[in-house]
């Protein structure tokens, strides 16, 4: 092999790792314990610049023996992090704060995602940029706080599907 082969050899790998590397991962899972609650995959969307709310999307399984509760929680990134109910009337969105938070029964999975429950991020201080980690601390009524953070991924509505209208009050 000639140095001109191997050099060219050389650039060809290394720009081949370039785009492999230089390409975003996808969203790895991840999760917390916190008694006897288990968090999996806490992850919201990217926000467009100026947004002021994000939703927050995970499950939580109770392997415990008594009910609990998500209240909520605080994140530097945004004013609030509340517990929010969606339903649909009238082929309107409507959500609505939930002050008394999730229940959480033994032995039940608690699912907030798109079109359902969430955890709202009010008050934005930053856009969310997809790939990075949002820190936010979740709380719990009997199991009290814990660390968390929401990967930002993209999760667009499949090709064609409308978004229905919103009314949030």
């Amino acid at each position: 092999m000639t140095k001109a082969t191997s050099a060219a050899r050389r650039a060809a790998i290394g720009a081949a790792c370039g785009i492999v590397f230089g390409m975003p991962l996808p969203a790895a899972a991840h999760a917390y314990d916190v008694g006897a609650l288990h968090i999996g995959h806490p992850w919201t969307r990217p926000t467009p610049n100026g947004a002021s709310t994000a939703l927050g999307y995970l499950t939580v399984t109770n392997h415990g023996t008594s009910p609990d509760r998500l209240l909520g929680g605080a994140s530097p990134v945004s004013a609030t992090l509340t517990a929010h109910t969606m339903s649909m009337s009238g082929g309107v969105m409507r959500m609505r704060a939930l002050p008394g938070g999730y229940p959480i029964a033994p032995g039940a999975t608690l699912t907030l995602g798109p079109g359902a429950d969430h955890l709202m991020f009010e008050g934005l201080k930053r856009p969310f940029k997809l790939g990075e980690r949002i820190p936010a601390t979740l709380r719990f009524a009997r199991a009290g706080s814990v660390k968390v953070e929401f990967v930002v991924q993209a999760d667009a509505p499949a090709a064609g599907e409308a978004m229905p209208h919103m009314d949030m009050k």
